[in-house]
């Protein structure tokens, strides 16, 4: 019995440490996640293991620290849903990077992104400029929200006030030349529907077809199956 206690409370010892050490390394790891970073992340995870596992660990004791790890875990995310300082103190809060156009070097420190790594999330984000952003945020899982000033946003149909259709959702209907019936029913067609459009494009059967799905304005795409050949550098562009 004293086996098992005194390996509930290594496990609750090795998570607080382990959340710890998670919340000091920061969002950046995890949204530009390296080889270093994923070194750094499996080697916390077996240390984690082996101090609550301890020196002469039985299998009785391997199955306390599973559960009670678990257990801590859908305790943590209950009380992350339940509580705003638990969510602030475990996962932290989404940080301004810019506002109005100017960069806040202080909250860059705090959060530890260079002016380099800031500037190519912003291409990600299509913006060359710093003064063309309202609002830059680092949400908690490291990734970047922006918010272009209102002058250098994309133009939409609703500034111009031009009415547009709707736009659902591909069907997909052939996939790596198996036809999927299931989505085919869903449209109210059958296979010999799909085949006729296939023969109208040039395929004669789906063997050929490694992709294939409908849109809703109605139209089929079709990918091609390709033969199995090793690409040539610089054949799609990329060496």
């Amino acid at each position: 019995m004293f086996e098992i206690v005194n390996a509930v409370l290594r496990s609750i010892f090795a998570y607080i440490l382990l959340l710890t050490v998670a919340r000091v390394i920061g969002r950046k790891a995890v949204s530009q996640m390296t080889f270093f970073n994923l070194s750094v992340m499996i080697t916390l995870g077996a240390v984690t293991g082996g101090m609550a596992l301890g020196r002469n660990s039985t299998t009785a004791v391997g199955a306390t620290v599973i559960v009670t790890l678990g257990a801590l875990s859908v305790l943590t995310a209950y009380l992350n849903i339940k509580s705003s300082w638990i969510r602030k103190l475990v996962n932290s809060e989404p940080v301004t990077a810019i506002e109005n156009g100017k960069i806040i070097n202080q909250n860059l420190k705090k959060v530890r992104y260079s002016i380099n790594e800031l500037t190519g999330l912003l291409r990600e984000k299509n913006i060359f400029n710093y003064a063309d952003v309202e609002f830059a945020i680092i949400e908690v899982d490291g990734q970047l929200s922006v918010l272009p000033k209102s002058q250098k946003a994309p133009l939409t149909p609703s500034d111009l006030k031009m009415p547009t259709g709707y736009k659902g959702l591909t069907k997909d209907l052939i996939m790596d030349g198996r036809i999927l019936t299931e989505n085919l029913n869903s449209i109210n067609q059958d296979e010999n529907w799909l085949k006729t459009q296939l023969s109208s494009q040039g395929y004669s059967s789906p063997d050929r077809v490694f992709y294939a799905g409908l849109d809703s304005d109605g139209k089929l795409y079709i990918s091609p199956r390709q033969p199995d050949t090793v690409e040539y550098p610089g054949q799609h562009g990329f060496e």
